[in-house]
């Protein structure tokens, strides 16, 4: 996923999708335990993508107005 593609989703799209990515890297996690993995490289984009996505979540909360 793109810096791009994350910038266009909504605060509740971001928080779907960064549920989605833990879940998966969970599951490749459990996976590599037991050796069922060959794509080891996923590991690190999923990882990629959760900072990407936090990052995106971040700065669409400060950029939004502070309710008084």
């Amino acid at each position: 996923m793109t810096a791009k593609e994350i910038q266009a989703l909504s605060a509740g799209e971001i928080d779907l999708k960064l549920r989605e990515v833990r879940e998966q890297l969970l599951q490749l996690r459990l996976r590599r335990q037991t050796g069922q993995v060959e794509k080891t490289h996923e590991l690190r984009m999923l990882r990629k993508d959760i900072a990407r996505l936090e990052t995106a979540k971040t700065a669409k909360k400060s950029s939004a107005p502070v309710a008084a």
